[in-house]
């Protein structure tokens, strides 16, 4: 195999890897139902004067301006905002942004590079890159379960370069009905979902050894 080709197929995995992982976090930072289920089993209505479905047009106004780009103002109908609470969430939105600007850059020769592994049958070629994949997001579920607090703090120290995540309750009372808790099963719904991912990939290479096997 010619340096080229290794180097194309290495990119074509690359790119691959980038397409389920964004599409993964896309389906996690949407993921509504987790909202709805927490708001029982984390007794949000507890810390707030709303209805849930009260809460709920504020859950889902916020999920809009973070995912529309021409979306510029955030204005939440029950919760005042300090303007470091507000630049915080301006930063989430670029971060959401980028997430789905990777989804598009990276789908199509995602989808050339399968069809071209279907075409020369290399299927078989994503089984170990996605055996060590599947091992990253184990060890990331193992630091959720042994500390969250740690690795939350880690994580906003990574994605962002300033301290306005850090809310104040008396001026950004949004954070009352965004318990860390909450944020922890997003998580875990992403690294499970990223795990199915990466397992479907390895299956679809076994499957098609095995029939080359039965030729």
């Amino acid at each position: 195999m010619k340096k080229s080709q290794i180097w194309l197929e290495r990119l074509g995995i690359g790119s691959l890897f980038l397409t389920l992982i964004s599409f993964a976090v896309a389906l996690t930072i949407n993921a509504r139902f987790i909202y709805v289920a927490d708001i029982h089993y984390l007794n949000i209505l507890d810390f707030v004067n709303l209805s849930k479905e009260r809460l709920l047009e504020n859950y889902d106004q916020l999920i809009a301006f973070l995912n529309r780009p021409w979306v510029t103002e955030l204005n939440l109908p029950d919760f005042t905002m300090s303007e470091g609470g507000k630049a915080h969430f301006y930063d989430v939105k670029k971060l959401f942004l980028f997430d789905y600007g990777v989804f598009l850059v990276t789908f199509i020769p995602s989808i050339l590079f399968c069809l071209h592994l279907r075409k020369k049958r290399r299927f078989w070629r994503l089984i170990r890159p996605f055996q060590w994949g599947m091992a990253a997001p184990v060890a990331f579920l193992s630091l959720l379960v042994i500390g969250f607090d740690r690795f939350f703090i880690m994580f906003h120290q990574i994605f962002f370069t300033n301290d306005d995540w850090m809310f104040d309750p008396a001026t950004d009372p949004i954070i009352n009905v965004l318990p860390e808790q909450y944020f922890m099963h997003c998580f875990f719904f992403f690294f499970i979902l990223i795990e199915v991912l990466f397992l479907i990939m390895i299956m679809i290479g076994k499957k098609e050894v095995q029939g080359d096997r039965i030729r």
